[in-house]
């Protein structure tokens, strides 16, 4: 059953979309990371409720596309340039004119495809959340996932995650550069069992079919055609990428402001909300 307060609009290919909007004020529309739904950002969007008209989607095969009881001709075809392009969408059936858009993880990837597609002409300002613009190492790059996920060590996370989807995607979050998090997983944490039980309500399908567009694409040629503020926040002990990929994209951008959040993970803005609610909105309502 679809959660009460979504709104649905189709995607170009015919298939629907889920979508919450909230507040008023300016648009602002927050992409969440992999495996994961609009429900992420309820924290932020309560924050902000009160400046800003917050869009938040569940992307293609995630959230209430990706439940159980859902079969795949809702979800259709995953990749990242299909979310791009469901992304467009969204702002076409909003309406939407430069709007302050946020990008996390698989929501960052997703906001450089568009912009890969798209161009930057329909959009206001930009954040992206601790994302590398390639995920997959090699011998010349070696700000992806740990500082060391080659094409073979991408292949065997996607198998272990055939063969347990909750388990390889726990081990992925605890086996990185993040102490607290291998920490937790030694010790078995309860947070761990949370963690576990919602993983195994999730259908991995559409998540497994995507990751192989996450982990093979490349947008570091896209960071210097961005051409609109861009603001980029960074976890100081980010669970997947090294301390210098923040400093990276901000040079890659022209003007980028960069932002470091210290004692924090992959995930700054539930880390530390406050904060990042009073960044962006700080950003977002600047003038210029």
């Amino acid at each position: 059953m679809t959660e009460p307060g979504l709104i649905l609009f189709q995607a170009d290919d015919d298939q629907d979309i889920f979508a919450q909007v909230t507040g008023h004020g300016p648009p602002l529309v927050l992409l969440h990371e992999w495996a994961s739904s609009h429900r992420v950002w309820e924290p932020i969007a309560h924050r902000l409720a009160d400046r800003f008209t917050v869009y938040r989607w569940d992307a293609r095969g995630h959230g209430s596309h990706g439940s159980h009881v859902v079969p795949a001709s809702v979800w259709g075809s995953v990749s990242v340039t299909r979310m791009a392009d469901d992304l467009a969408c969204l702002l076409d059936h909003f309406g939407l004119e430069q709007p302050a858009v946020v990008g996390h993880s698989m929501g960052a990837l997703t906001l450089w495809a568009y912009i890969a597609r798209h161009g930057c002409g329909r959009l206001g300002k930009l954040c992206f959340i601790d994302q590398s613009p390639r995920l997959t190492t090699d011998a010349t790059w070696p700000l992806g996932i740990y500082g060391d996920w080659p094409a073979s060590r991408d292949q065997a996370f996607i198998t272990a995650m055939q063969a347990d989807f909750a388990e390889a995607v726990i081990r992925l979050i605890a086996f990185g550069l993040n102490g607290a998090a291998r920490e937790r997983y030694k010790s078995r944490h309860p947070s761990l069992q949370r963690l576990a039980a919602y993983l195994g309500m999730l259908d991995a399908r559409p998540l497994i079919e995507v990751w192989p567009t996450l982990s093979g694409a490349d947008f570091r040629p896209v960071l210097p055609a961005i051409s609109v503020p861009t603001l980029l926040v960074y976890g100081e002990e980010s669970n997947y990428y090294p301390p210098a990929t923040g400093p990276y994209v901000r040079d890659a951008i022209a003007g980028a402001q960069l932002v470091i959040y210290a004692n924090a993970d992959h995930s700054p803005h539930v880390n530390q909300p406050d904060r990042f609610a009073a960044d962006l909105a700080a950003f977002a309502g600047a003038s210029g």
